[in-house]
């Protein structure tokens, strides 16, 4: 009898609790918004979220809050929207470690394809092998010649261990049978800051954290990791076409928000977000920065995830690779 009570209060609740859901969808949001940059401010997530902030808050109706919680590859701000309510009013904005960082990390605190709803892919970019004007290498060839030449003399710096451009730089690595050392850098600006002063001979970063070193003629540009040349770079090869076919690291901006997050809110920030990307001076800083804009489906960026961190959890596997080395 208490069994058969049990299912028609639950039976009975059911419609209610269908009914809830629109309901909820429908009247978002109704408090401020806060979305997490889980880098330090000033790098690539910092620059798009605060460039995306005024045109969410006047679509939205609601004040946005962009809060820097950096740490660990952006792990650390990442799982505290992961374990954030389910209500739409947390969302975080990640960078490509986000599909590097499960395979790096022991003990991660969220499961990064479980915890977290796709949201957008909001662009990718490429990552670009640079050489200090003062260092004898006009050309991606020249580079690899010197490093077949004496394995272990080149060395290159990244943002920092277990980041992409280590990653990508590995496997490149591997694939041309070259050896090359790696320095890492505690994030872009120190990177800048030695690339641009010579200090690392060859680096390799987004095209945003150098574009005006490029422009200035302090570093060059040898090669792109993207499948096809830049059109901000249209003289500069791909790594794919100078020998190494099918290979590709792109860089990626992306949304997410905590699992579970109604699908209804969910369709309504990634159809804001599209509004924004359409914008002529958003569209023209993200071209300056070197991103691609993609603003894809919740859908297409829960697969693209899925596939970098199988992509990137074998390299790490293949290669050893432990976060720190």
């Amino acid at each position: 009898m208490q069994a058969y009570v049990r299912r028609l209060c639950a039976w009975l609740s059911l419609p209610l609790s269908l009914a809830a859901a629109p309901a909820t969808a429908q009247t978002w949001p109704s408090q401020p918004i806060k979305i997490v940059a889980p880098f330090p401010p000033g790098g690539t997530i910092d620059q798009i979220s605060r460039m995306l902030q005024p045109h969410l808050q006047q679509s939205l109706g609601q004040s946005i809050i962009i809060e820097n919680r950096a740490g660990a590859s952006g792990s650390i701000g990442t799982a505290t929207v992961a374990k954030s309510p389910p209500d739409g009013n947390t969302w975080v904005f990640v960078f490509d470690t986000h599909g590097v960082n499960p395979s790096l990390i022991p003990n991660m605190p969220f499961d990064t394809l479980k915890d977290l709803a796709p949201v957008m892919l909001l662009g990718t970019g490429a990552m670009v092998i640079t050489a200090h004007a003062t260092t004898p290498y006009k050309t991606y060839g020249e580079l690899l010649q010197a490093a077949r030449g004496k394995p272990g003399s080149i060395s290159y710096g990244s943002i920092g261990s277990g980041s992409l451009a280590h990653l990508a730089m590995t496997a490149l690595g591997s694939q041309l049978k070259v050896e090359w050392t790696h320095i890492p850098y505690k994030g872009g600006g120190p990177l800048a800051t030695d690339g641009a002063a010579g200090h690392v001979p060859i680096t390799m970063a987004t095209y945003a954290l150098w574009a005006p070193h490029l422009a200035s003629g302090r570093v060059r540009a040898l090669a792109v990791s993207t499948p096809t040349r830049m059109k901000q770079l249209p003289d500069v090869p791909t790594i794919a076409e100078s020998g190494s076919p099918g290979f590709e690291a792109q860089a990626w901006w992306g949304v997410l928000a905590p699992a579970g997050t109604p699908q209804p809110i969910i369709a309504r920030m990634n159809a804001e977000l599209a509004k924004s990307l359409k914008i002529p001076a958003v569209q023209e800083r993200l071209t300056q920065m070197g991103v691609d804009v993609a603003s894809s489906s919740p859908d297409e960026l829960g697969k693209f995830v899925a596939n970098e961190v199988a992509k990137w959890g074998k390299v790490v596997r293949d290669h050893k690779i432990k976060a720190g080395e």
